[in-house]
């Protein structure tokens, strides 16, 4: 397949007959189709006064318009979705520090970020969905204060432009600007579709929000780059991810590790939707997949299960665990999976096999910068190459294990400890489903090891008994001094495990 320079020359290859969107129990969208309306959604979007480089935030729900909407104003100007569930001071922040233009919704949304649009003088475009339209397919309409202005740069994007933006997540500073070209995004929908292998065959369940680089650019993007089929549900659900597993026949999904969680805790309530999967593989990312769930995924639907490391600033995947025949290392983020691959030191020094630095990487998939932030980039990239703030250590065969995030290692007294490497002892526990190890203050040593942990249904373990179990597995200074034992531990908007800042979250800072 020739490589595309956009994202609109990406959807070329789908056959004209070929299903590119779908949704449960909606009619799907061609790609025949899917390109008409991209070709409709830019000439629109010029009409209303919007072109190459402006900016379009996005709040909508997950489905199969919002899916639509990112490729088709990718396609035109630059796309922003945003969290549908930020509040009114979040989207004042995050619309005015991306300078967007317009404000796209769904008709009557009642969401914050409409007042907020407004007061920043930011139009408002409403998206319409006819009577028996396909999965995708939409109308816009405009909330304009008076005639639009001409669009300086009209019709399809090109390579060299910013074709999505997005946030880091600011957890322990202000969020910055990440911008991706339409290079970086066709870069990376091509290794996640030569990674797994995807054909034409292939469907994709799509669980995961698509404000967030994991959705948009794994099932959405690297599908349509694939000419396969992407259906689009409201988002993971527990409840209902064995129904949609039975009326979509998906050939693969991709969740975070907390929604292999759930799925694993209900398969046993739907054994005959287990018994009919007929998936092709699963696969994980946006957070370290412990290796007991990988197992119990495997055990559960008799496919593969692989781990990609990814991250917004590479436009998603990094490395991945290659499907079978080629070998899978449980615990292992896998092979560099698109860019280069390397462990550097604080001097900036390449490091060998079994030498422990910070993760870097560098290709054609990782952006160009932090917006406005020169501060920023000069820390972030050193000799070419950009340091993810992970650390990890390659082995022989390049094979890639993160050891930790470098703002998460806990520092107790001194002594330096992995959360993830106390977490994965303690998945070992049978009571023990979900665990998340997590630093909190300590007078004398700056910071001490403690963990929140979520029992499986119908198993009792105390505090004290969680401890003994891993003093048995770790040194004295790794084991957590405290346990608490929850009925859900806090995640992010994602479904992603936070370990910085869960402290004052849980209140025991």
């Amino acid at each position: 397949m020739s490589e595309a320079d956009t994202v609109l020359a990406l959807l070329a290859g789908g056959a004209d007959a070929s299903t590119a969107i779908a949704a449960p129990g909606r009619e799907p969208l061609d790609y025949a189709g899917l390109r008409d309306h991209i070709g409709r959604t830019i000439g629109r979007l010029n009409e209303l006064g919007i072109g190459r480089g402006d900016r379009v935030a996005i709040v909508l729900p997950n489905g199969p318009e919002m899916a639509s909407a990112f490729v088709s104003v990718a396609a035109a100007a630059t796309t922003a979705p945003l969290n549908p569930n930020y509040r009114r001071k979040e989207y004042d922040f995050y619309l005015e520090d991306l300078g967007a233009k317009a404000l796209l919704v769904e008709a009557g949304s009642e969401s914050d970020s409409v007042e907020s649009a407004r007061s920043l003088g930011i139009a408002v475009l409403e998206l319409h969905v006819p009577d028996g339209a396909r999965a995708g397919e939409f109308e816009l309409a405009a909330d304009l204060d008076g005639p639009p202005v001409p669009v300086a740069s009209p019709g399809p994007a090109g390579s060299g432009d910013i074709a999505l933006v997005l946030h880091t997540s600011g957890t322990t500073s202000r969020p910055k600007i990440v911008p991706l070209l339409h290079s970086n995004l066709v870069a990376s929908a091509g290794n996640i579709r030569r990674t797994l292998r995807l054909t034409p065959e292939d469907l994709c369940l799509n669980v995961m929000p698509l404000f967030h680089i994991h959705g948009l650019m794994a099932p959405v993007l690297a599908s349509l780059s694939a000419g396969a089929t992407v259906s689009c549900t409201p988002g993971f659900n527990a409840l209902r991810f064995f129904g949609w597993l039975d009326d979509v026949a998906p050939s693969w999904y991709s969740a975070v590790p907390t929604m292999h969680q759930a799925v694993i805790a209900r398969s046993s309530r739907n054994p005959e939707s287990v018994a009919s999967a007929r998936l092709r593989f699963i696969r994980s990312s946006s957070a370290s997949l412990p290796p007991q769930v990988l197992h119990e995924l495997e055990d559960t639907f008799g496919a593969p299960v692989v781990e990609a490391y990814a991250m917004t600033e590479a436009a998603h995947q990094m490395t991945c665990n290659p499907l079978p025949p080629d070998e899978r290392k449980p615990g292992s983020v896998g092979p560099a999976a698109g860019p280069e691959v390397s462990v550097m030191d604080e001097a900036g020094t390449l490091l060998g096999a079994g030498e422990v630095g910070e993760v870097v990487i560098r290709g054609p998939n990782v952006t160009p910068g932090y917006e406005n932030n020169p501060t920023a980039n000069a820390e972030a990239f050193t000799h070419g190459w950009f340091r993810t703030g992970d650390q990890g250590v390659m082995d022989s065969d390049r094979y890639l294990t993160l050891t930790g995030r470098l703002k998460e290692i806990i520092n107790r007294g001194g002594e330096k400890i992995s959360p993830k490497e106390v977490d994965e002892v303690l998945m070992d526990h049978p009571a023990v489903r979900q665990v998340v190890t997590f630093a909190v203050p300590h007078a004398k040593l700056g910071e001490e090891v403690a963990a929140a942990v979520v029992l499986r249904e119908g198993v009792e373990a105390a505090p004290a008994e969680i401890r003994a179990f891993a003093s048995e597995r770790l040194a004295d200074f790794k084991v957590p001094r405290r346990v608490l034992v929850l009925d859900e531990i806090p995640k992010g908007p994602t479904g992603k495990l936070r370990r910085i800042g869960l402290a004052e979250q849980l209140g025991i800072a």
